[in-house]
């Protein structure tokens, strides 16, 4: 039987958290940078534990105009105390909440830029593991995100994504170009399905890409976000694929 952690970015100030946590494992949760409050961040705890769904901080750039999806050239002290201060805001709700953080995922321009350098990567990683070494760290599969993680002991959860679109060399389609998002359920679940059975994903240039597929994104800010969720949920649940959180 095929396993797989399905993950949704949530408290970010949308309508749709409530629709989207009975289809999904985990949440990623907003805390407060690139969106959300505290106020969202306590409401989505709650969501998530009503739901018995894990929670994560999703740690962005203090980059609220532009949703935390714009480069910044940070030093690395100031990307550790970045990360550190949003995880441990979420970890002081959990604790308060009476349930526990899980694990942590960056957001937007920070995730992709960790994916590809090792440095940044090592950076958020001890940060993480500064606040708990138990934390489970999700990033791109195949980036050095999972790979710095690991030289430093902590477990990882390689991602891949419902809605994206993938480059020859494993990376996303960036958001800037054409294709990114893939906006028909039947293209997602195609591509979903074949990320799980095959642990391969089609690049928009053709190209077959190898993939690990531990825990696999929803956007939760995407147009269809809700439709594609429970159509994926319920596609995996007929192909007898386990969902559960890593």
């Amino acid at each position: 039987m095929y396993t797989i952690d399905l993950n949704c970015d949530m408290g970010e100030g949308l309508s749709n958290d409530a629709q989207l946590m009975p289809w999904i494992s985990s949440a990623n949760i907003a805390c407060g940078y690139h969106a959300g409050n505290k106020s969202i961040m306590q409401q989505t705890v709650a969501l998530a534990t009503q739901y018995s769904v894990a929670i994560g901080a999703h740690p962005g750039f203090d980059d609220p105009e532009n949703f935390g999806r714009t480069e910044q050239k940070l030093p690395l002290n100031e990307i550790f105390d970045l990360v550190a201060e949003q995880v441990y805001s979420l970890q002081k709700i959990t604790q308060e909440s009476g349930t526990k953080l899980h694990h942590v995922k960056p957001h937007g321009a920070l995730y992709n830029m960790s994916a590809k350098d090792a440095l940044l990567a090592n950076t958020i990683a001890k940060a993480v593991y500064q606040a708990d070494k138990d934390l489970v760290l999700y990033g791109l599969s195949g980036s050095c995100s999972i790979s710095e993680a690991k030289k430093i002991g902590l477990t990882t959860a390689s991602e891949v994504f419902a809605d994206r679109t993938y480059q020859a060399d494993g990376s996303l389609t960036p958001r800037t170009k054409a294709g990114a998002m893939l906006e028909s359920t039947e293209d997602c679940l195609r591509q979903v399905l074949q990320m799980i059975e095959y642990k391969t994903v089609n690049a928009l240039s053709g190209e077959c890409v190898s993939i690990v597929a531990d825990s696999l994104c929803i956007h939760g800010d995407g147009a269809h976000a809700v439709s594609f969720s429970e159509n994926i949920y319920r596609t995996l649940q007929k192909y007898s694929v386990d969902i559960k959180t890593i």
